[in-house]
């Protein structure tokens, strides 16, 4: 199974980089990503019998990703008047229900799963657009390989070395030592793929070592978050759609982290934006 997991890990980062070459394949590939993972999330709080929104939240959380590649912005602080549309849509919807209990769960969950699955993810659709050309391809190329080399080398560090468990009460399976070799994994990944960032004087490879280990730390922060929400609901992975790994919540939940963080790394300390 760990080799399964390790096989589709490798197929979807190469999936991830034909797209980025290929920008209508790129959006498509990102909306069908969003759509999948909101789902199985939706599908997953079901299980708690609370009262959410699942196909509006799904509808809303592709549009987000969709509008920032069509660069739509009807204000500066679009995404804001966005989200506050949204929870207006998903209120009248509550106003037509027949049962109020839980209401107020249920409206909080349903934005809840748009902004942590769809807001979140589309910030890879942001690193995208971000420099002109293949530039921003090669970020969004970086980033995935420096935060998915860290869910790799943990599985496979923690399967062969894993004695001390990290936080067992979340998920029982991840190591200290698994958590480590990914980051170390992170580390190398992200020196190897240096020349896809901007020929900036301050990456060198020991600052660019860094960086890897940063990022893949949120990866690993990212994929503890959906341990919690599985846990919570009592399942063990959000689908069974991908070989080995399980659902495509449980393919993206250590970029939902990792990604935010990069672009706000590049579009304001190098003043990118």
């Amino acid at each position: 199974m760990n080799w399964l997991r390790f096989v589709s890990s490798v197929v979807a980062i190469s999936l991830i980089a034909l797209a980025a070459f290929y920008p209508w394949f790129f959006i498509i590939l990102i909306c069908l990503l969003t759509a999948g993972g909101l789902y199985e999330f939706f599908y997953l709080i079901k299980k708690k019998d609370i009262p959410i929104y699942s196909y509006t939240g799904i509808f809303i959380g592709v549009l987000i990703p969709l509008s920032i590649f069509t660069r739509f912005e009807l204000t500066k602080n679009w995404e804001l008047l966005f989200i506050v549309c949204a929870f207006l849509l998903i209120l009248m919807l509550q106003f037509n229900r027949k049962d109020n209990r839980n209401a107020i769960l249920g409206l909080s969950t349903t934005l809840f799963g748009v902004l942590y699955v769809s807001w979140f993810f589309s910030f890879i659709v942001k690193t995208y657009l971000l420099l002109p050309g293949f530039e921003g391809a090669k970020l969004v190329l970086f980033i995935v390989a420096v935060t998915k080399s860290s869910d790799i080398g943990a599985l496979l560090i923690g399967s062969a070395f894993g004695k001390h468990p990290l936080l067992p009460n979340v998920s029982p399976n991840k190591s200290v030592e698994g958590t480590l070799g990914g980051l170390l994994c992170s580390a190398v990944v992200a020196v190897l793929c240096r020349g896809w960032l901007p020929p900036f004087e301050q990456f060198t490879p020991a600052y660019v070592a860094l960086l890897g280990c940063f990022f893949g730390c949120l990866g690993q922060l990212g994929d503890l978050s959906e341990s919690l929400i599985k846990r919570d609901c009592n399942v063990k992975d959000s689908g069974n759609f991908v070989p080995g790994i399980g659902g495509i919540l449980d393919l993206i939940d250590s970029l939902l982290f990792s990604v935010p963080a990069f672009y706000l790394y590049m579009s304001v300390v190098f003043n990118l934006r």
